[in-house]
């Protein structure tokens, strides 16, 4: 999902890392998709001067935002409950030793299966905003050509035992990857 697409380096696919903006503009774009009461305690991971990600602020709140790879082909920000961080991280380093697509997710799956992989027992939150290239406006501090996206990870749930469709449904929330622990409800709020 939405988080999961960041790389742990501002890399991608042959192309040398870009100069990552300032920290404090990585913040603030970051933390965007947030409800506003949870931006100021959230924890920042961006993208230091090597390309590698780091964290850019220690935050007290529940929320973890990634900022936006320098080095990728669009704008994505995404911030996640803090239960969710186990599954995130194991993401990001799988990818960082090489694992790619579907793979990362039959690793983690499989790990979260054995026990060696904490998920939430809650549902967990995640928000995104995706965009083109220059969508966060660091002047005004927006990013008004970025769609936002929300999801509510409910690990192993099912359409018969949550009632929602397993197909996207414009207007609908609908649940995505049934049955595994990446199972999420997805709430689009135009498609």
């Amino acid at each position: 999902m939405c988080a999961q697409q960041n790389k742990t380096t501002g890399a991608s696919a042959g192309r040398p890392p870009a100069s990552p903006p300032p920290a404090v503009q990585q913040i603030t774009a970051a933390v965007l998709p947030l409800p506003e009461q949870f931006r100021a305690s959230a924890t920042v991971l961006g993208y230091g001067a090597k390309g590698s990600l780091q964290e850019l602020r220690k935050g007290t709140g529940p929320f973890i935002c990634l900022a936006s790879d320098p080095a990728g082909e669009r704008f994505h920000v995404a911030c996640y409950h803090r239960s969710l961080e186990p599954f995130m991280a194991r993401g990001r380093e799988l990818r960082a030793r090489g694992v790619k697509g579907q793979q990362v997710d039959s690793v983690r799956f499989a790990d979260a299966r054995a026990g060696r992989l904490q998920m939430p027992n809650q549902p967990a939150a995640l928000y995104s905003l995706t965009g083109p290239a220059g969508s966060f406006d660091p002047k005004s501090g927006t990013a008004p050509k970025a769609r936002p996206l929300f999801v509510v990870y409910v690990p192993n749930a099912t359409p018969e035992a949550t009632g929602l469709s397993p197909q996207p449904v414009e207007g609908s929330p609908w649940i995505m990857d049934p049955g595994t622990p990446k199972a999420h409800i997805m709430f689009v709020p135009k498609m």
